[in-house]
């Protein structure tokens, strides 16, 4: 999982798998969802970031067992 976030375009994204983008839906608005060719999730764009939440600079990272 690799997580970037530009500053300059306000864009949060998560990205779950190195698998290639088939298609792209807005799930809600400023939520874009990108799924692979069997339909499977492979990142999350969050545009306009800093105003969705308190810093999108900030990582805290857990494991839970």
């Amino acid at each position: 999982m690799r997580i970037t976030y530009d500053a300059e375009v306000d864009v949060l994204r998560i990205i779950f798998s190195n698998k290639l983008i088939e298609e792209s839906d807005e799930d809600k608005p400023g939520i874009i969802l990108d799924y692979d060719q069997d339909g499977n999730i492979v990142g999350i764009e969050i545009l306009d970031a800093s105003k969705r939440m308190e810093n999108p600079r900030s990582l805290e990272y857990a494991v839970v067992k």
